[in-house]
């Protein structure tokens, strides 16, 4: 259905199209980047990524039936705690609604914890999302806390909720 390949220079139009507006880029990445999203933001973003020893792996998401790009994902690496972080999920309007999330989840943990050998992955999300903590959810994640008014955007706060997932608890899902 889905493959995840190494994001690189070439995939950056896609998603400077895809980030169309402030709002939507600080639910995506929160402050790490600035509007509009730029090619220099998103060379330094890749800058340290995607080696074998790197402190994130950047992907794009890739439908493999028409080889098309169709959405994004990270996971920052902690070594020394031997824990990830996924971050910057996007899937693209046209392949909304297609369960395409769940997908993409599934893979990275499996990365993260097949390949990786982490211990735990975590991921923050804004409460308003309910779609993408349905998803979490639904993969096996569980609710860490609500870090209330967490960000502020323009004049209201948004809170965010950090989720996870324990080695264990995803080999026990995946054996069953």
């Amino acid at each position: 259905m889905i493959k995840l390949e190494y994001f690189t220079q070439s995939d950056f139009d896609h998603l400077i199209r895809w980030i169309d507006s402030p709002e939507f880029l600080l639910q995506w990445a929160g402050p790490n980047f600035t509007y509009p999203l730029t090619t220099d933001q998103l060379m330094h973003y890749i800058g340290n990524a995607n080696t074998k020893n790197a402190p994130v792996f950047v992907y794009k998401v890739v439908d493999e039936a028409v080889e098309q790009t169709i959405g994004h994902i990270s996971l920052k690496i902690d070594r020394q705690n031997k824990a990830g972080r996924i971050g910057k999920v996007l899937v693209s309007e046209e392949a909304r609604g297609k369960g395409i999330a769940g997908v993409m989840i599934e893979k990275i943990l499996y990365k993260g914890f097949n390949e990786l050998n982490l211990h735990k992955i975590g991921l923050g999300v804004f409460d308003f999302n309910e779609g993408a903590i349905r998803a979490y959810k639904k993969a096996g994640f569980k609710v860490d806390g609500l870090l209330r008014d967490h960000r502020k955007y323009n004049n209201e706060y948004w809170s965010l909720y950090e989720m996870s997932m324990l080695h264990s608890e995803w080999r026990a899902k995946n054996i069953s």
